[in-house]
């Protein structure tokens, strides 16, 4: 299988961000699956029923929040 990667950093409110979370959230929920875009291609990415969930916090001068979801 091909490894389909894809990074994308812009600066958003945090009520933008926020949307953006709850369309991925809605999306995994209603379709179980994601849509992502490189380069003008579209991928639709399935997403099992169980999946591993991890939240990571590092508050310091940049504080980050980070969600990960794996199967």
């Amino acid at each position: 299988m091909d490894l389909f990667e894809t990074e994308k950093s812009q600066r958003l409110r945090r009520e933008e961000a926020a949307a953006r979370l709850h369309a991925l959230a809605d999306a995994l929920e209603r379709h179980n699956s994601v849509e992502l875009e490189k380069n003008g291609h579209r991928i639709t990415v399935d997403v099992p029923d169980e999946v591993e969930l991890t939240v990571e916090v590092e508050i310091g001068d940049e504080s980050e929040l980070e969600i990960e979801l794996k199967w």
